[in-house]
């Protein structure tokens, strides 16, 4: 196809028209997988119809050898897998090899690409017969309902959706013996990750700042052109390859739960953080530096499509992963990925980096810009370039006998080698040779001009090309053959390149994570199954470099320290922040990095929901308030007790009362749960009457934390230091002093607020006293009786309404 992708239909599949032809009648109990796979990104959803319950993953960033997918697909072993016709090369070998599998064979189902079309699957998915939900419900409240459920940000799995719905609906699974109009049941809608797998969703990852892109200047040039800003991964990813960078940010998107991989990982980022092994780092980094792609390298080679830079590219990837060996070899064998990489880097690699050596002329290739074998390699090869080395002095002496045959007006000759073309006598223009017919000289063969100069065959250059023949071209040709076979050898040997790439790759991300904790005072965490979370001075890993003075906090949040943690304070007090400080000292952990903190035992959580502002969002207006909402539904619907939630200002932007009452229902909810089935909960907020009107249930899950402040006369001054307690006041007039507003502005906002609470009346500050209003009646009034009527200069009735009536208007 022209674009490069496969047509998924062509792989003799069962085609997607004979679905509705099925009359087998009721079917067996079967999972019924919608895969789609866009630009890397994973996108997935299954129907099992023993529960009549549709799951969905949100996208996920997945390699070329879909390893995320084959976990999937091993994990819930579907019936049946429905795709699209318009695939990727590689998803469709993918779904090849699953048809072709003997010991696991599904039902491969495919549709036209236009049926997994965005618009359409959403469509499917509103109109989808959802019993639980009311016959009464409007279809903006459906909408609102499924959003809530659903994360409509993953395109990629909800078009999955649709092509899921589509064959449910064409098969009427579970629905087969009733009415046309009866339509598939889905009884309930769940979020879907692997065992292993945290679930994380697209806001959680911008709110807390884990990846950020921004503009590279170069767009202003180039008009494109992205760069990682400050965020988690940009301090962390101190990769050398760009292999390790790609396997990070994997490690990113698909944090793991599995203590073995995690202590994997922390073993070797325990070994080099340790000062004495800084030497051994950089020699590794050093030899990172040019592993290069070798799927990309591999791939040229078996099309004989090398070039010489490719050539070198190999060599320089081989030979330092020999280096990488020798090194690791000599560090201890009882971490695990210095075994395997012992193990796994065979001599296969010494035998390709000897075999590269040995032949590739790299600086004769530079120099012709192809391919060049080194001496003795090929004999023949040898001597072929020996007669083109003492070319030039034979062809010299040629061009001498030749001179003594030419005519007398040619003062000077000489005798070239054109590789294709063969040797010809080259003679200098003479000036009255003007036309084609003044070339000709008895003897010789005009063959053309170029740069005033005549090239002819003669006798005896024709019998050096019956000698010689065209040796540039024969000596190409045998270095070319020599390069396919060299290419064969490489080839043959290079199962080994895969694993090695594989291996350095995380090598490389372990080094990174090793590094940004030396670099900026990071400590090992234990790691917990259980449902604790204990940090001793830990700190935000981003707001820390950005602020020459950072205060650190505890946290100690379990079962019976209390798993909800209402944090209260004032504006600016640094809520936020401690919650955001939370969530990436988990997300660190559970990549295997170390982590910002003193000391560390973080639990292993299965996933991290936020309802949380992040810096290019306000919460404002009801549209806002409605994905508020929806964040909050999805925490309450799918967290467990081994999940984080980190809740903050939840109803901000709506009525004050409507907000604090779904405030207390949700904190209710949690409360309620039984302890080990309450999810580990840090909400901060500004509505202390959640507190103070004594409306949440009396539980010893739940903890109330403050930030610390103090009065310096009027000013408010920030600690920053973590209490417990509640705060008592929300200083709003002292922020506002802060923020620069007029003294004055803020007294009137403290006397109207003084006069609210107690109920008295707000005057309007607008009007004059009573006294001044008396005075300035007395001023009318004295203006009247002043007037003379008995002056017939006066006029009355301009008087009342030039002067009299403006003045009375004012006093009014």
């Amino acid at each position: 196809m022209a674009d490069g992708r496969a047509p998924v239909r062509d792989l003799q599949y069962r085609p997607a028209s004979l679905d509705g032809d099925e009359n087998d009648g009721p079917s067996e109990y079967k999972i019924f997988l919608s895969v789609l796979v866009c630009q890397c990104q994973v996108g997935l959803s299954f129907y099992d119809s023993r529960d009549c319950t549709l799951h969905f993953m949100p996208d996920k960033i997945d390699n070329r050898d879909l390893q995320l997918l084959d976990r999937v697909i091993q994990e819930i072993s579907p019936n049946v897998i429905i795709t699209s016709a318009k695939q990727e090369q590689y998803v469709a070998q993918f779904i090849k090899g699953l048809a072709s599998n003997p010991d696991y064979k599904p039902e491969i189902v495919v549709y036209p690409s236009a049926d997994f079309g965005i618009e359409v699957c959403k469509q499917r998915l509103q109109s989808a017969h959802i019993p639980f939900l009311p016959a009464s419900i409007s279809e903006k409240e459906r909408i609102l309902y499924l959003s809530s459920c659903i994360s409509f940000d993953s395109v990629t799995m909800l078009r999955s959706i649709g092509g899921l719905l589509k064959c449910l609906y064409r098969r009427r699974v579970g629905v087969e013996l009733e009415d046309s109009n009866v339509g598939v049941p889905i009884l309930q809608l769940c979020p879907y990750t692997l065992d292993d797998v945290v679930y994380i969703d697209r806001d959680t990852y911008s709110v807390l700042q884990i990846f950020k892109s921004e503009q590279h200047p170069s767009v202003y040039k180039l008009q494109s052109g992205v760069r990682e800003g400050l965020s988690l991964y940009g301090i962390l990813n101190h990769c050398r390859c760009n292999y390790g960078s790609k396997l990070l940010r994997q490690w990113f998107h698909r944090p793991t739960r599995d203590i073995n991989v995690l202590k994997r990982r922390q073993e070797v980022v325990h070994f080099f953080t340790s000062p004495s092994n800084s030497d051994v780092m950089n020699s590794l980094q050093k030899f990172l530096r040019n592993i290069m792609n070798i799927p990309t390298l591999l791939y040229k080679m078996s099309l004989s499509h090398t070039k010489v830079c490719d050539w070198q590219n190999l060599y320089k990837t081989v030979y330092s992963a020999v280096g990488i060996r020798d090194t690791v070899r000599s560090l201890p064998q009882n971490i695990q990925l210095f075994r395997e990489i012992s193990k796994e880097f065979l001599d296969d690699l010494l035998y390709i980096a000897t075999l590269i050596s040995k032949v590739v002329d790299f600086e004769d290739s530079i120099a012709e810009n192809r391919f060049s074998i080194k001496p003795n390699v090929d004999p023949v090869i040898d001597e072929k370039k020996r007669r083109m080395m003492g070319l030039s002095d034979f062809l010299t002496d040629v061009a001498r006998a030749e001179l003594e045959n030419l005519d007398s007006r040619f003062t000077t000759c000489s005798v070239i080698y054109i590789p294709l073309i063969g040797f010809l006598l080259s003679v200098p223009r003479l000036p009255d040779m003007v036309e084609k017919e003044d070339f000709e000289i008895e003897g010789l063969d005009f063959i053309f001009v170029s740069e005033n100069r005549l090239h002819y065959r003669s006798a005896k250059t024709k019998e050096l090309d019956n000698m010689l023949g065209d040796i540039h071209c024969d000596i190409t040709d045998m270095e070319t053959a020599v390069m396919t076979q060299l290419q064969a050898n490489i080839l043959q040997h290079s199962s080994c390149l895969y694993k090695v790439l594989s291996l350095c790759a995380e090598l490389d991300c372990l080094m990174a994570l090793a590094k940004a904790s030396q670099d900026y005072g990071y400590c090992s965490p234990t790691l917990s199954p259980h449902g604790r979370l204990t940090l001793h001075q830990s700190r935000h890993p981003l707001l820390e470099l950005c602020t020459p003075v950072f205060v650190s906090n505890p946290c100690i949040c379990s079962e019976t320290e209390g798993k909800l943690k209402v944090l209260t304070g004032p504006n600016s007090s640094g809520k936020s922040i401690y919650l955001k400080q939370i969530g990436l000292i988990v997300f660190m952990a559970l990549i295997g990095s170390d982590v910002p903190a003193k000391e560390a035992e973080i639990v292993l959580v299965d996933g991290i929901f936020t309802r949380m502002q992040s810096r290019e969002s306000v919460s404002v207006g009801l549209s806002t308030f409605m994905i508020d909402l929806n964040q909050m539904s999805q925490a309450l619907n799918y967290s467990t007790g081994m999940s984080l939630v980190l809740v903050d200002e939840f109803g901000k932007g709506t009525n004050t009362l409507d907000g604090l009452s779904l405030l207390a229902a949700c904190l209710r909810q949690w409360l309620c749960k039984a302890p080990a089935e309450c999810p580990l909960v840090f909400l901060a907020t500004n509505f202390h009457s959640v507190l103070q009107l004594g409306i949440l249930p009396q539980s010893k899950l739940l903890s109330l934390l403050t930030l610390e402040t103090a009065i310096d006369g009027e000013e408010l001054v920030y600690l920053y230091q973590l209490k417990e307690g509640v705060c008592q006041s929300s200083y709003a007039a002292n922020i506002a002093t802060l923020a620069g507003l007029p003294p004055a502005l803020v007294q009137r906002a403290v006397e109207v607020s003084d006069l609210y609470r107690t109920g008295r009346t707000v005057k309007r500050i607008d009007q004059p006293s009573s006294d001044e209003q008396i005075k300035r009646c007395e001023r009318v009034v004295e203006m009247f009786l002043a007037l003379d009527l008995d002056d017939t200069s006066v006029d009355p009735q301009h008087y009342l309404k030039e002067e009299l009536l403006p003045t009375f208007n004012k006093v009014l």
